[in-house]
């Protein structure tokens, strides 16, 4: 059984889509494992955010529990002003702040991955830069997402990237639904 009240949204509250957030993104690497309570954090002063999970199931005490992970450890993408990252670095939860130079290809890079999860599409971490070819998805709740095509246990898996942090998400694809680019 997942909890849901330990588990903050993955995108701030009033938002359908990471595309209508407005402002400044900034990517903060959190201390150890403090993703969701600076998730909580962004909830209290209203700052929009997005933390991608995914559920796992982990062991703990002998037992099986499903949890939500996120999939770049240590790092919340939020959005907002100059005072708003103040804000967050004043949450001590928080070892750097990173702008966000180019707005645009991040926002398609992190748009990717929340349409796959919101698609219930299981992602897993692809923690170094895919070599592989660009492709774009043809048909199908992700169509359009563009991302590295490459091979792993005899699958096919399509590698959603964000450059800022150097690693990404990969999901498993079948090559019909796939277009190169």
């Amino acid at each position: 059984m997942l909890l849901v009240a330990e588990n903050p949204p993955q995108l701030a509250e009033g938002y359908s889509s990471i595309t209508s957030i407005e402002g400044d993104w900034w990517v903060a690497h959190t201390k150890a494992r403090a993703e969701k309570a600076l998730a909580w954090d962004l909830v209290g002063h209203s700052i929009p955010y997005y933390l991608p999970m995914t559920e796992r199931t982990v062991i703990w005490g002998g037992r099986k529990r499903r949890v939500l992970k996120p999939i770049f450890s240590s790092y919340v993408f939020f959005s907002g002003s100059s005072e708003d990252r103040y804000r967050v670095l004043r949450t001590n939860r928080v070892c750097q702040v990173i702008p966000v130079r180019h707005r645009g290809p991040f926002i398609e890079e992190i748009h990717a991955i929340h349409r796959a999860l919101s698609s219930n599409i299981p992602l897993d971490l692809h923690p170094f830069a895919a070599v592989g070819k660009r492709c774009r998805v043809a048909a199908g709740p992700l169509e359009g997402i563009e991302g590295i095509v490459i091979r792993k246990d005899d699958a096919m898996r399509l590698v959603l990237q964000v450059n800022i942090l150097g690693q990404g998400a990969s999901l498993e694809i079948s090559a019909d639904l796939l277009e190169p680019v």
